[in-house]
């Protein structure tokens, strides 16, 4: 679980969440309802192609927001999320996970699946504010190797795999470019 990465400061890591989301309800406001479930061209991922519309990004950066706000509430706890144990952190789990999550969006209205997206984009943005200071910089009491600061795994499950930190929808949607992914 380690990572190369230097560990950017809470301010940075909520200024790329909220530019990265952005950018995916920026994308959702150009379409209509009807438009977000028509293919849409995406990059896929390090774990494959499985979003095919707007409607399908929205779900799948919704479950991963989820269960990183798990991971953080989980954390403060002083226990670690299931989705740390090795058994989880596989490609092939990590494709299950994304396939079913975004095939579970589906099935909701667009309405109501935007309106869940907002609440947990919020959550997750306020979580993060919450860890101001030196509470960031802090390890965790969690059996984890090697042991990490609140910001070390909130960076290393809000990352991409060998993609810089907290860029999410910004990939999919084939627009680091105009983030400034560094």
């Amino acid at each position: 679980m380690a990572s190369s990465e230097p560990v950017l400061t809470v301010d940075e890591a909520i200024r790329r969440i909220e530019t990265d989301r952005g950018l995916l309800m920026q994308e959702v406001d150009l379409h209509s309802a009807e438009a977000l479930v028509a293919p849409h061209r995406m990059a896929g991922g390090p774990l494959g192609d499985f979003c095919e519309s707007l409607r399908d990004l929205v779900g799948h950066v919704l479950m991963w927001d989820e269960i990183n706000l798990a991971v953080l509430t989980e954390a403060g706890l002083g226990r670690a999320h299931w989705s740390l144990d090795p058994y989880w952190e596989t490609p092939e789990a990590g494709r299950q996970l994304n396939r079913f999550g975004v095939i579970a969006a589906g099935q909701l209205p667009v309405d109501l699946l935007l309106h869940r997206f907002a609440v947990v984009r919020d959550a997750l943005l306020a979580e993060l504010r919450g860890q101001t200071g030196q509470r960031w910089d802090t390890d965790i009491r969690l059996d984890l190797d090697p042991p990490r600061s609140v910001g070390a795994l909130t960076q290393y499950v809000m990352t991409v795999p060998g993609t810089a930190p907290y860029w999410h929808a910004a990939i999919h949607l084939r627009r680091l470019a105009d983030v400034g992914s560094a």
